[in-house]
């Protein structure tokens, strides 16, 4: 269809133009999104979204300093569940030099001795199911950072995709008002158009110019982006995009919101600290509960026989009020902080999920409508104003117009397919599912 109606264009301009420009330049092929090249590069040489997305998860060190945390919460587990040191001692009376006893005294000795405390039963493991909730905490944190990685690299690969795509269009854009420029200059030397023209499309080339400036500046931050988030030298090169295909959504926003209620990294973390929280006031309830000790003692004693001791104790709440009374309120409380947190998490999740779908389902429609209907409208319009240049019922500078409404709806396309795909790749941290390939 593009071609159809660039070829009458061209036909009609170099019609017009015949008597005073034989050798007047032939405009390129006018595209549609679906036609237009991709960007120049031997085989291998692009870059695919999928190395980049590997690559981050291998070297970003916010990912691999999160992970270090997860393991080093772990390691707390086996140590609140394991016993208080036991202390061991070693004494001696009736003489001030070590381990001298007096001769003929019969409370003068040398021993040794030990002791354990052993915590009341169920407060080690509740201990233990605390550091552990803990460390699953962490653990999410760890996936919520690793899901917010990867949407962020989708989405700066999308932003780079469509401004190499945007810079492409733009510069043959350019190249076809250059061609337009010399065939207005040609009929204007002979008398056959007017000084406007000429000047018109020399403007129109000076703003090309000025977008494509812009647009390798947004190409620029792109990429530094995208090698940032992949530990790489912010300046350093990188490939031109591969071809980024628009991803089906196959899920209705309930379905979103069922998955996500399991997979969200924010519920599933503020879930764990609900649990460690409950443990936590269980615990503080067993405080109630006296932890034991038990001591043994060797005493060594001269002319007498040896001795042998044993010791039991427990300790005595009796500082309930301000001590354990208070330490089960303030566990409470702190149930209650995390399971409104879930709560409002919960209506988070709602809007976001809401919002990146609407936003989405959006970008979509406009794919169909710049594909299906404002492309198609405007190369009639484009058509129509060629006819009726043609026969002299229509000026140059609405076939330009008309020309460069037709190239601004194919940058326009491409930036929809980058705002739809980004749409699904912030959606993926929040259902755990893989929606923007």
């Amino acid at each position: 269809m593009f071609k159809r109606l660039t070829t009458l264009f061209v036909l009609g301009c170099l019609g017009a133009a015949y008597a005073a420009a034989q050798q007047t330049p032939i405009p390129l092929a006018v595209q549609s999104p679906a036609q237009t090249s991709q960007p120049q590069a031997v085989e291998g040489q692009l870059v695919g979204l999928q190395a980049l997305v590997r690559e981050a998860l291998q070297k970003n060190p916010g990912i691999q300093g999160t992970s270090l945390q997860v393991e080093a919460l772990r390691r707390r587990v086996p140590q609140a569940k394991a016993l208080p040191d036991p202390t061991v001692s070693v004494g001696w009376a009736g003489n001030i030099v070590p381990f001298e006893t007096q001769h003929l005294d019969p409370s003068s000795y040398r021993g040794v001795g030990a002791s354990q405390t052993i915590p009341f039963p169920g407060k080690l493991k509740l201990r233990g199911e605390i550091a552990d909730r803990e460390a699953e905490a962490a653990w999410w944190d760890y996936e919520a950072a690793r899901r917010d990685l990867v949407a962020s690299v989708k989405s700066a690969y999308y932003d780079y995709y469509f401004f190499t795509k945007a810079i492409d269009i733009t510069q043959k854009d350019r190249d076809l008002l250059e061609k337009f420029a010399s065939i207005a200059d040609a009929r204007y030397r002979v008398g056959k158009a007017i000084q406007q023209d000429v000047i018109k499309s020399q403007v129109e080339i000076s703003r090309l110019q000025q977008r494509l400036t812009m647009l390798e500046q947004q190409r620029d931050t792109a990429i530094a982006k995208l090698n940032t988030l992949l530990n790489r030298d912010p300046d350093a090169p990188l490939p031109p995009p591969s071809s980024v295909e628009q991803s089906k959504l196959d899920y209705s926003l309930d379905q979103l919101f069922q998955t996500a209620r399991e997979q969200d990294t924010g519920l599933q973390r503020e879930q764990r600290m609900i649990e460690r929280d409950q443990y936590a006031v269980d615990l503080a309830r067993k405080d109630y509960r006296p932890d034991f000790g038990v001591s043994y003692m060797y005493q060594q004693r001269p002319d007498l026989p040896d001795m042998h001791g044993f010791t039991f104790t427990a300790n005595i709440p009796i500082f309930y009020r301000n001590k354990q009374r208070e330490a089960v309120k303030e566990a409470t409380e702190e149930l209650s902080s995390s399971e409104s947190g879930k709560k409002n998490r919960e209506t988070q999740l709602y809007f976001a999920i809401k919002e990146q779908y609407l936003a989405a389902k959006s970008s979509e429609k406009l794919l169909k409508l710049y594909s299906q209907g404002v492309v198609p409208q405007s190369s009639l319009a484009l058509e129509s104003s060629m006819n009726s240049y043609e026969v002299g019922a229509s000026d140059f500078l609405t076939i330009l117009t008309n020309f460069n409404t037709v190239l601004d709806y194919e940058v326009d396309y491409y930036r929809e397919l980058a705002n739809y795909q980004t749409a699904l790749a912030r959606l993926e941290p929040l259902v755990g599912l893989e929606l923007a390939k």
